[in-house]
C-alpha cells in the first residue's frame, strides 16, 4: 500500500477505498499469472472510465465552445480522448512506475506500452468517479487534459508525424522511409499493432497502437524524437 499512497500524492487525491485505485493499476497479465488468488484487474474500470471520460470532455466542449457545430466537437473530443493523448497524460503521472504487471508483460516493456498506459488512465478515472463522485472526477480529468483540449480546439493535436518525418528526411537526404508491422495481437474488436519505421533500411523508431495507422504515427513520432536528439 506504500506505492498506492505515493501514487495518491502524485495525482493529488486521497482515496476512501484504496483497493479501487489498486485495481485500477492492476493489469490483467498479473491476474492471469495469479488465478488462484482471484485478483481484481482494471479492464472493467477501463470500460467505465471510457464512458465517464467521454461525458466529461463532451460536456466541457459543449459548454465552452457554443459556436462549434456537432461535427467539430466530435473531432476535438476524438483527439482529446485518443489513445496517445491518454498515454501522454499517464506518462506525465508516472503511471507505468506503479502498474501491477505479470512477469511476462513486465519483461516485454509493459510499463511503457501505449495501450496499457492509456487503458490505465481510463481505469484510474473510473476509480476516482466511484470513490469520490463525478464532480471530483471531472475536476481531476480536466486538470490533466486542459492543455490537450486547448491544442485540439486550435487544430494543433493529432499531428501528422508521418508527414513531418517525411519532410524532415527529404530535406536532408534521399533515404527511403518504410514501415513494417512486427507484431499483431488481440481479438478482432481490440487489435494491437507494433510497427518499426525504417529510414534508409535502418530501424529508427518503434510504435504501437490500436490500428496500423496509429502505430505508424507513434513510430514516426519516436523516430523524430531520436533524430532531433541526435541533431542537438
Amino acid at each position: 500500500m506504500n506505492k498506492i499512497k505515493e501514487f495518491e500524492e502524485i495525482i493529488g487525491l486521497n482515496f476512501a477505498d484504496k483497493n479501487l485505485l489498486k485495481t485500477a493499476l492492476t493489469h490483467s497479465s498479473y491476474a492471469n499469472e495469479n488465478r488462484s488468488r482471484h485478483v481484481k484487474y482494471n479492464e472493467r474500470l477501463e470500460f467505465l472510465g471510457d464512458s465517464v471520460l467521454s461525458l466529461i470532455v463532451s460536456r466541457y466542449l459543449f459548454e465552452n465552445y457554443p459556436n462549434l457545430p456537432e461535427g467539430e466537437l466530435t473531432k476535438i473530443r476524438a483527439a482529446v480522448v485518443c489513445e496517445h493523448s491518454l498515454c501522454e497524460c499517464a506518462s506525465r503521472l508516472e503511471v507505468g512506475k506503479f502498474l501491477i504487471l505479470g512477469k511476462g508483460e513486465e519483461m516485454t516493456g509493459g510499463r511503457t506500452r501505449v495501450s496499457i498506459l492509456a487503458d490505465a488512465f481510463e481505469a484510474i478515472l473510473a476509480s476516482i468517479y466511484l470513490d469520490a463522485g463525478l464532480d471530483v472526477a471531472r475536476e481531476w480529468a480536466l486538470g490533466q487534459l486542459y492543455e490537450t483540449i486547448q491544442f485540439a480546439s486550435k487544430g494543433r493535436i493529432q499531428k501528422d508525424y508521418k508527414t513531418t518525418i517525411q519532410e524532415y528526411v527529404q530535406s536532408r537526404s534521399t533515404d527511403k522511409i518504410t514501415y513494417e508491422v512486427i507484431h499483431e495481437s488481440g481479438p478482432d474488436h481490440k487489435k494491437s499493432f507494433e510497427v518499426n519505421i525504417l529510414v534508409g533500411g535502418k530501424v529508427m523508431g518503434y510504435g504501437e497502437g490500436n490500428s496500423k495507422k496509429n502505430a505508424e504515427q507513434a513510430a514516426a513520432r519516436d523516430a523524430l524524437s531520436k533524430l532531433h536528439h541526435d541533431a542537438e
